[in-house]
């Protein structure tokens, strides 16, 4: 089993081959039973249909698919792709299923089938009823970043950022039937599961392969921290975003997360010692990111100054330069705070139909609603 495991000298190769900046994304996103919107447990079958396709990809939920774009040069070239794939995704699913894209289902069951195949057979044998349950959502941002040493340099600082990520795409308020009365519940679903939330800070790609031995992994993809470094396409992978509704909000996000990526290996160039916080602070943090999304305050992780979240999102913005989409977004209220808008005017089955709408381009979803 450890013979499958990276090396540090595998995972240095990974990330000297690495190009610098380039951006990837991974969508996880919901199938939905065109008549009810409630979750349907097809991907299998719609998968198959696109077996051709290498963007599409099947995750462990029977219900859950993905989306995954090649690595691109610029976010607005992945969000190009992005968008595509979600127009062909919604033309090809059929006239009985949609696709719709947040952090949770406002009112499926919290329980579901998984997908067949040996891995996710796997982890329904060890994780049990906490495997079913994970019927959540996310965005997966991947930054190329080369060079092993800056990697883990970037990892260990972008650690402190996650809270402020998962505030900004907070959009899972409602869970089976009800508001939470979290910004995301997503975060809580997932924490059912190990190795989930802040990653351990990894010093070096010594210390990760160490860990990767230690825990003795068939599968190097089973370390699902809210960040981790990929040991295959040297990227950092960005993990803690939930799956937005639009393609421009996934673009916003991204924004965020590839400038800021891009900061931080500048800062590590210039001969700073980028700060390494204890897990255990920006956990703090989590817990407003999830409660209250933008609208909550957060700690300064070294001073203790205590801060509203959208003070502390507005400077990091400023700090990245750009990002109007992520400034809209912030300035709104956040996504958590549209979806309660869009509930209370028309209840949580419309919510899910006004999701499935903005799902892809116009001109499916128009075609699709009108159907």
């Amino acid at each position: 089993m450890e013979d499958s495991l990276p090396t540090a000298a595998d995972l240095r190769a990974a990330f000297d081959a690495a190009v610098d900046g380039t951006v990837g994304l991974e969508e996880e996103l919901m199938l939905l039973d065109a008549s009810t919107l409630d979750l349907a447990p097809r991907a299998v079958e719609v998968v198959s249909a696109l077996a051709a396709d290498a963007r599409f990809k099947l995750e462990m939920p029977a219900a859950q698919l993905e989306i995954v774009t090649a690595p691109h040069s610029s976010v607005a070239a992945a969000a190009r792709e992005l968008a595509g794939a979600r127009a062909d995704l919604a033309a090809t699913v059929g006239e009985d299923l949609r696709v719709a894209g947040a952090g949770a289902h406002p009112f499926a069951a919290g329980v579901g089938p998984l997908n067949p195949g040996p891995r996710y057979e796997a982890i329904g044998a060890e994780y049990a009823t906490v495997a079913r349950r994970q019927l959540v959502f996310g965005l997966h941002v991947h930054v190329g970043v080369h060079g092993g040493d800056r990697a883990v340099a970037v990892h260990d600082a972008l650690r402190s950022h996650l809270p402020d990520l998962a505030a900004l795409a907070a959009n899972a308020p409602f869970y089976e039937g009800a508001d939470s009365g979290l910004a995301s519940v997503r975060s809580r679903i997932s924490g059912l599961l190990p190795r989930q939330g802040v990653p351990p800070a990894l010093g070096s790609l010594e210390g990760y392969a160490e860990a990767l031995r230690w825990a003795a992994f068939d599968d190097p993809r089973r370390w699902w921290w809210e960040l981790r470094l990929h040991p295959t396409y040297g990227t950092v992978e960005v993990r803690v975003p939930d799956t937005q509704a639009t393609v421009e909000e996934t673009a916003a996000i991204a924004e965020v997360v590839h400038a800021l990526v891009g900061r931080l290996a500048e800062r590590h160039d210039a001969g700073e010692q980028l700060p390494v916080a204890e897990a255990w602070r920006i956990d703090h943090n989590r817990w407003s990111a999830c409660r209250h999304g933008v609208e909550g305050a957060m700690t300064d992780v070294v001073s203790g100054e205590r801060r509203l979240t959208r003070d502390r999102l507005a400077a990091l913005l400023d700090e990245l330069g750009g990002c109007h989409a992520a400034r809209e977004l912030l300035e709104s209220g956040g996504p958590a705070a549209r979806q309660r808008a869009v509930a209370a005017d028309r209840g949580l089955r419309g919510l899910v139909a006004w999701l499935a709408d903005g799902f892809a381009p116009a001109s499916v979803s128009s075609a699709r609603s009108e159907g």
